[in-house]
C-alpha cells in the first residue's frame, strides 16, 4: 500500500427497483479478467460496476428475492459465477445467463472454490451435509459428496482451506474424489468471520463467546497465521482494535491487510507483525465486507449503509493487469428520414428481405472478375522488347495464344505454397477408374520434399517456410482414416498426429525415442510385471513400441497424453492445454520434459526391470545393478549444493541431484569487451553456468533468524549419460546468440574432477582428445524441441530435429536429421537441423546422449517379458464370460492365431459446419473410448472360446453410449452395479500389448478401426482381417461382418445389439470358412458370388423369412465344469432360394460346418 493511498471514490450501491431501497452489500469482489467490481445484495441481485468511479456496467437476478442474498463470486474466462443460498448461477459478463443450477439437496449454501482441475470445474459448499462438484463448461452437477463438516469459507491455495461453523480450518485435497481432510486447525473459539489464503499461508480472524454475557460474540483482537508448507500455526498477528477482515496481498508473498469494522487498516508483514503500516477509512456505518483486486492496487469495502468505498492511489488504481476491454452495447440509428419526391433514387430505400431470385439479378454472363493479381512478367522478357510507333513488342513466351487471358488466381501463388492431399477414398475412386492416376498423389509428396531439402536453408528465411507452418488434418465423411498421412511423410520414420489434446508434447516424445538410452529404460519398465494406472514410464514404452512397428505410418499418442491428463500433479504444473491460459509452448514443454525425466526415474525404480545388460556394459558395474541406479546413472546430474548467507556468513550444504539443467547465460556487461574485444560466447560456457549454477537470491537464514541474500553454487560429481537442457531463452540477447551460425555444436567433451564440471567442443574437444590426458567423456547431440513462431493466422507450434542415427541398430556413415513437424516427416540438412532464427525458430529442450551408448539398443526385453497379466483373473464378477488362458498348455507363441473385437462408446460428438458451398464440413470428428475388448481362442480344443472380456472403467464423461452398435449400456460400466469385470485401460491394454509382443497373430473384422481406438500398431505380418480377405477391390465395396456371417455361415448375428464375442467367434469362423475356398481354388468364384447376392440384397442379410425373432440381450456366461449348458452359439437360418441354386454348381471341396452350400 502506496502512501498516497486513500479513498478514490464513493458510490451507494443502487437500489435493486424503483419501488425499493437500497440494500448492503453481501458480496463484494473484483473481476480477474476486466475493470469489474462485482456486488451482490440481499434480495438475490448482482450488480457490476465499472472502472475507478464504480459506473453501474451490469445487473441481472440468480434466485428469487425470497431465497436470501448473494454469498460468493467466483470469475470464469467465459463470464462470471455467483453463489446463492440455494442456487449455482453462471452468466456472461454482460448479463446473459449461460447456465443455472438448482438440486433439492442445496438448502443453506455459502461458499465455493475451484478444484484440482482449475477452472473447469467448482466444488460448494455450505451449512449442510453435502457438497456439490459441478462442471463449469457443461453447467452440470458432477457428483455429491457427504461431509461431516458445515463450511462457510473456502478458498483455493495448495490445498482447498475451509472455514467451519466451529472455528476450525479444515485443509482438504483437492486431489481426491473425496476431498479427504488432511489438517484441521482449530482457529478461533466460536467462529470465523474471514479467511483467506495465497501460497504458502493462511490468515484468519474470528470471534469468541464474551466472559460477561455467554449469549454475544466479540471479534479476537488477533489474526491467526497458518503455515501450510510446513503444515504448522505461526505466531499470531495482533490487532487491538478488533479484527474483522484479512486479506493476503497478492504480489506481497508475505504482506496481509487486517481492517476493523471501524475502517482501521494495518499492512502488516506476516514475517514481522510487529510492525505495521496503519490507515483510516471516513466511515459511518460500520463495514460489512472487503476486498482486494487481483492487481494488489485497489481495495473495495462496503458499508452497513449501503456504500461502496473504492480505495488505492489515484495515479496507479487499476483491477486486474491486463485487462480485457468490456462490451458496450451498441446504440441503435434510426433510419433517416427520406424527403420523398419525384427526383429521389430507388437505391436509398432499403433491400427488404427475400428468398425468390430477383428479376433485377443479372445473370451469371455479364459478372466480371475483378481484384485479380496481375500478369507477372518475366523481366528476361522485357530486356529482349523492341520499340515501335505505338509501344513495344516481341516474342510470345508465355505459352498461351494472342490475346488469350491468363487466370493469375491460380498461377500467382507463393512458391512454396502448400497443398492439401486427396483424401484416401478419392484416390481410390480415381484409381478405380484411372489406374495412372493413382500414383499422382504420392509423386507430388516426394517432389515437395525432394525440393525443401535440396534447397539452401529455410531457417534463414526471414518468415516461417511452409515445412515448418502448423499442418492440420482434414476430415471427410469417413474420419481421420481418410486422410493421407503417406502425403506428408515418406520416410520410414513415424510422425504422431496432432488432433489430440496437448499434442503439443509430440515432439518432446519424437526426441525422446530417438535416444536409445531413454527407449531402453521404457522397454524395459513396460515389460516388466508394472499394472499401475497411470504409470507414464509403461505409456512412453507402449508409444515407443508403436513407432517401431509402424513402418513410416503414423501413430497416436492418445494413451499417452490422457494419461497425461489424468495425472494429478500435470494440471498444477501448467502442463495441460486445457487449464493453461496464456501460458507459452516453450515454457510448457520445458515443464513437461522436467515433470517426464522426474517420473521416469521415480517409476523406473519401483518394479524390477526386464533385462539391465547393456547399461552394466555400459557403466561397467560389476554385478546387474539396482533399479535406482541404473535411473541415476542415465538420468540424474548428482551434485551438492552449497548455500551461503552474504550476512552472517553462515554455510551449510543439502544434495542437488536434477534431471534437466537450464541453460544460463552471462549478463552483457560480463560478456561485452575483453581488451576492448567483443568476447564470443560459446555454447560450452553458457551449458557449464547452467550446471553449476551460481544464483544469488532471497531465503530464510536460520542463523539471521530473518530473510537475507543466499549464495548458492553446485558441486558437480557426476553427469548422466542422458543429459537433458532446457535452452531458458528470455531475452532478444539470448535469441540472436543461438542464431549465431555453428553455435550449436552435434558434439561436446565434458570432464568432471574433483567437483569442477568442464566442457569443451570444436578444436578445443579434438585437442583433449588426442592429448589423452583427463578422462573425458564424449556426448553426441541427439535431437531438439523448436519453437516456431509463425505469423498470423499461423499459430506458435513445435517440432523436433532429430539425428535419426544414433538410434539405428547399425552406425550409418554419416547423419541423418529429419525434421519432425507432427505427422509431417523429412530429411533435412544438418546445417538446416542446427541454423535458428531469432525471429521465428528458437530451441526450447535440447537432448544429449554420451557417444558410447549411440546404436546400443537392448531387445532382450522380449525374451524376459512378463506374460503374468494374461494369466491373472482381474474380474471380480460372477458373471464370467470368458476362460483365463491355462499357464501351462496355452501359452501364447508366434504361432498363436486369436481372434479379436472391441466396442467403443463416445466422448465428443462431432463438430460439423457449413462452408461457403453448403456442404457439411467436419471439424473434429467424434472422439472415441474403448469400452470393451475381447480375444477367443483361435485354435486348440478351446476354439472359440474367450480368454479375455475386459469392460474398460471409463474415467471421461461419455455422451453416448452407441448401445445399438456396440451392446454397451451405462450399467455395464458402472463400477457400483456392473456385473462385467471391470478393469482400468492400462490392464486390458497391457494383455494386448504382450500378445503382440509375443507374436501372436489377430485375427478379426475391420481391424483397423480396433487398433485405432485400443492406440495399438500391430504389423500387417500379425494380423488377419477378415474384410480384406473377401474384399474386391474393383467394387470399392468392404463387406460387413453380419452380411459374411449370413452369406457364407447361414447364421443371423447382431440381431439387436453388437456384442464382441460373438462378432470375434465369426471373424474365426470365416477366416476358417476364408482357407476352405482357398485351398479348393474357387476362392475368386465365391467372391464374384458374394458381391453378386450382395447387389442383390443391397448387402443386408434377409431375415424376413425367419418365423422367430431372435434376441440377444447379453454375452452367455461360460458354462461350469460339469454343468449341461452348451458353449455360445450363434442361431441358424433356413436356406432361401438363391442358396438352393449355388448347390448346383460344380463342388471342388468339402463345405465346413455351418456351410450354407452344406446340407443341413
Amino acid at each position: 500500500m502506496d502512501a498516497d493511498w486513500d479513498e478514490v471514490t464513493r458510490a451507494t450501491f443502487p437500489a435493486p427497483g424503483n419501488s425499493d431501497y437500497p440494500r448492503p452489500a453481501t458480496a463484494l469482489a473484483f473481476d480477474t479478467a476486466q475493470e469489474l467490481l462485482w456486488v451482490g445484495s440481499d434480495r438475490g441481485r448482482v450488480v457490476s460496476l465499472y472502472g475507478n468511479d464504480l459506473q453501474r456496467y451490469t445487473a441481472f437476478k440468480i434466485q428469487p428475492a425470497s431465497e436470501g442474498p448473494v454469498r460468493q463470486f467466483l470469475f470464469h474466462e467465459r463470464g462470471i459465477i455467483a453463489l446463492g443460498s440455494r442456487t449455482v448461477h453462471m452468466a456472461l459478463r454482460r448479463g446473459l445467463t449461460i447456465w443455472n443450477i438448482r438440486h433439492e439437496d442445496m438448502k443453506d449454501l455459502h461458499c465455493m472454490c475451484f478444484t484440482s482441475k482449475g477452472a473447469s470445474e467448482i466444488l460448494v459448499a455450505g451449512r449442510q451435509d453435502t457438497m456439490f462438484v459441478i462442471d463449469v463448461n457443461r453447467g452440470e452437477i458432477v457428483k455429491q459428496v457427504p461431509t461431516e463438516h458445515h463450511y462457510t469459507i473456502m478458498k483455493k491455495s495448495r490445498y482447498i482451506c475451509a472455514a467451519t461453523t466451529t472455528g476450525s480450518v479444515n485443509l482438504l485435497d483437492p486431489n481426491n474424489s473425496q476431498f479427504k481432510l488432511v489438517r484441521s486447525w482449530q482457529a478461533h473459539a466460536s467462529y470465523i468471520n474471514d479467511m483467506d489464503a495465497q501460497h504458502d499461508f493462511i490468515v484468519t480472524c474470528g470471534g469468541s463467546l464474551k466472559q460477561q454475557a455467554a449469549q454475544t460474540y466479540m471479534l479476537d483482537p488477533y489474526v491467526n497465521v497458518f503455515d501450510l508448507k510446513n503444515m504448522n500455526s505461526m505466531k499470531p498477528m495482533p490487532f487491538p482494535p478488533l479484527a474483522a477482515y484479512v486479506r493476503l496481498h497478492p504480489r506481497m508473498l508475505t504482506t496481509s491487510i487486517v481492517v476493523s469494522q471501524q475502517g482501521q487498516m494495518h499492512v502488516v508483514d506476516i514475517m514481522n507483525p510487529n510492525s505495521s503500516n496503519v490507515r483510516y477509512a471516513n466511515l459511518l456505518s460500520p463495514l460489512v465486507s472487503v476486498e482486494i483486486a487481483s492487481s494488489g492496487e485497489a481495495l473495495a469495502m462496503a458499508d452497513s449503509e449501503c456504500n461502496i468505498h473504492l480505495w488505492g492511489s489515484p495515479s496507479k488504481i487499476h483491477f486486474t493487469d491486463m485487462a480485457v476491454p468490456i462490451e458496450m452495447p451498441e446504440p441503435e440509428e434510426e433510419p433517416p428520414m427520406l424527403d420523398w419526391s419525384m427526383d429521389t433514387p430507388l437505391s436509398s430505400v432499403g433491400m427488404p428481405y427475400y428468398r425468390d431470385l430477383l428479376f433485377s439479378a443479372w445473370p451469371p454472363d455479364l459478372f466480371s472478375d475483378v481484384g485479380a493479381p496481375p500478369v507477372q512478367v518475366d523481366p528476361t522478357f522485357l530486356s529482349t522488347l523492341q520499340q515501335s510507333e505505338f509501344g513495344y513488342y516481341g516474342r510470345n513466351t508465355r505459352g498461351l495464344r494472342r490475346n488469350q487471358a491468363e487466370d493469375t488466381r491460380i498461377t500467382f501463388k507463393a512458391p512454396n505454397a502448400q497443398q492439401a492431399p486427396k483424401f484416401l477414398s478419392e484416390k481410390a475412386r480415381e484409381s478405380a477408374r484411372s489406374p495412372s492416376v493413382s500414383s499422382s498423389g504420392a509423386e507430388m509428396g516426394t517432389d515437395q520434399g525432394d525440393d525443401i531439402t535440396n534447397s539452401e536453408l529455410e531457417s534463414v528465411k526471414p518468415d516461417a517456410p511452409p515445412m515448418y507452418r502448423n499442418f492440420e488434418i482434414k476430415y471427410s465423411k469417413f474420419g481421420v482414416d481418410d486422410f493421407d498421412f503417406g502425403y506428408y511423410n515418406k520416410t520410414p520414420y513415424a510422425g504422431l498426429e496432432n488432433h489430440i489434446a496437448n499434442a503439443y508434447a509430440n515432439s518432446l516424445l519424437q526426441v525422446m525415442h530417438y535416444t536409445p538410452l531413454l527407449r531402453n529404460l521404457a522397454f524395459q519398465h513396460a515389460a516388466s510385471a508394472c499394472i499401475t494406472d497411470l504409470c507414464l514410464l509403461c505409456e512412453l514404452g507402449y508409444i515407443f513400441d508403436m513407432m517401431q512397428k509402424t513402418e513410416g505410418a503414423t501413430c497416436q499418442a492418445s494413451n499417452m497424453l490422457k494419461a497425461l491428463s489424468n495425472t494429478p500433479q500435470a494440471a498444477p504444473l501448467g502442463l495441460l492445454e486445457e487449464e493453461v491460459h496464456g501460458q507459452s509452448l516453450n515454457t510448457m514443454v520445458q515443464g513437461l520434459g522436467r515433470f517426464l525425466m522426474d517420473r521416469i526415474t521415480q517409476e523406473y525404480r519401483s518394479v524390477r526391470a526386464a533385462s539391465t545388460s547393456l547399461e552394466q556394459n555400459l557403466f561397467r558395474l560389476d554385478q546387474p545393478p539396482a533399479p535406482e541406479d541404473v535411473a541415476n546413472r542415465v538420468l540424474a546430474t548428482s551434485a551438492v549444493i552449497t548455500i551461503k548467507c552474504t550476512s552472517c556468513k553462515n554455510e551449510f550444504t543439502r544434495p542437488g541431484a536434477t534431471h534437466v539443467n537450464d541453460l544460463m547465460y552471462p549478463t552483457q556487461k560480463a560478456s561485452s569487451t575483453r581488451n576492448g574485444r567483443a568476447t564470443r560466447i560459446t555454447f560450452s560456457q553458457v551449458l557449464k553456468m547452467g550446471v553449476e549454477r551460481e544464483t544469488t537470491s532471497k531465503g530464510w537464514c536460520s542463523s539471521c533468524q530473518r530473510y537475507q541474500n543466499l549464495q548458492m553454487r553446485k558441486t558437480i560429481h557426476n553427469v548422466p549419460a542422458v543429459l537433458t537442457l532446457n535452452a531458458a531463452i528470455t531475452t532478444p540477447e539470448h535469441r540472436r546468440l543461438w542464431a549465431t551460425p555453428g553455435w550449436l555444436p552435434e558434439e561436446i567433451g565434458i570432464i568432471v574432477d574433483q567437483g569442477q564440471f568442464f566442457c569443451f567442443e570444436g578444436e578445443d574437444l579434438k585437442l583433449h582428445l588426442q592429448r589423452g590426458i583427463h578422462d573425458i567423456t564424449v556426448y553426441s547431440l541427439v535431437g531438439l524441441v523448436a519453437n516456431i513462431e509463425g505469423n498470423p493466422p499461423q499459430k506458435p507450434h513445435l517440432v523436433a530435429m532429430v539425428n535419426v542415427a544414433h538410434s539405428e541398430p547399425t552406425p550409418p556413415a554419416e547423419g541423418r536429421w529429419h525434421l519432425f513437424n507432427d505427422f509431417s516427416v523429412r530429411p533435412v540438412p544438418s546445417g538446416e537441423a542446427l541454423t535458428f532464427n531469432a525471429t521465428w525458430k528458437i530451441p526450447s529442450v535440447v537432448i544429449f546422449q554420451v557417444k558410447a551408448a549411440n546404436n546400443k539398443l537392448n531387445m532382450e526385453w522380449k525374451e524376459n517379458l512378463d506374460t503374468s497379466v494374461l494369466f491373472t483373473d482381474f474380474g471380480a464378477s460372477d458373471h464370467k464370460t470368458y476362460r483365463i488362458l491355462d499357464p501351462e498348455t496355452e501359452k501364447p507363441g508366434p504361432n498363436s492365431i486369436v481372434a479379436l473385437d472391441t466396442e467403443f462408446v463416445s466422448l465428443k460428438q462431432p463438430e460439423i459446419q457449413m462452408n461457403s458451398d453448403g456442404e457439411r464440413e467436419t471439424i473434429r470428428p467424434m472422439s472415441h473410448a474403448l469400452a470393451r475388448v475381447s480375444i477367443v481362442r483361435g485354435q486348440g480344443e478351446l476354439e472359440g472360446d474367450a480368454f479375455i472380456d475386459d469392460y474398460i472403467t471409463i474415467k471421461e464423461p461419455v455422451v453416448d453410449y452407441l448401445t445399438t452398435y456396440s451392446g454397451i449400456s451405462p450399467s455395464d460400466l458402472d463400477p457400483k452395479v456392473s456385473k462385467h469385470s471391470l478393469v482400468p485401460l492400462k490392464i486390458a491394454y497391457k494383455k494386448l500389448w504382450v500378445l503382440l509382443n509375443l507374436g501372436c497373430r489377430f485375427l478379426g473384422h475391420g481391424l483397423r478401426q480396433d487398433f485405432r481406438v485400443i492406440n495399438i500398431q500391430v504389423p500387417r505380418a500379425q494380423v488377419i482381417d477378415t474384410i480384406e480377405l473377401f474384399y474386391l477391390k474393383s467394387r470399392l465395396r468392404k463387406l460387413s461382418l453380419a452380411f459374411l456371417a449370413w452369406f457364407l455361415l447361414k447364421e443371423d448375428i447382431q440381431m439387436v445389439t453388437h456384442d464382441s464375442i460373438e462378432d470375434a467367434r465369426t471373424a474365426l469362423k470365416l477366416y476358417r470358412k476364408y482357407l476352405e475356398f482357398d485351398d479348393a481354388g474357387i476362392l475368386e468364384h465365391m467372391l464374384q458370388d458374394i458381391y453378386k447376392v450382395g447387389r442383390e440384397t443391397n448387402f443386408k442379410p434377409q431375415r424376413k423369412d425367419d418365423s422367430v425373432v431372435l434376441k440377444r440381450t447379453d454375452t452367455p456366461p461360460i458354462p461350469t465344469e460339469g454343468g449341461l449348458g452348451l458353449r455360445p452359439s450363434t442361431p441358424l437360418r433356413g436356406r432361401t432360394g438363391w442358396q438352393t441354386e449355388l448347390r448346383n454348381m460344380p463342388v471342388f471341396f468339402s463345405p465346413g460346418k455351418g456351410s450354407p452350400l452344406r446340407d443341413s
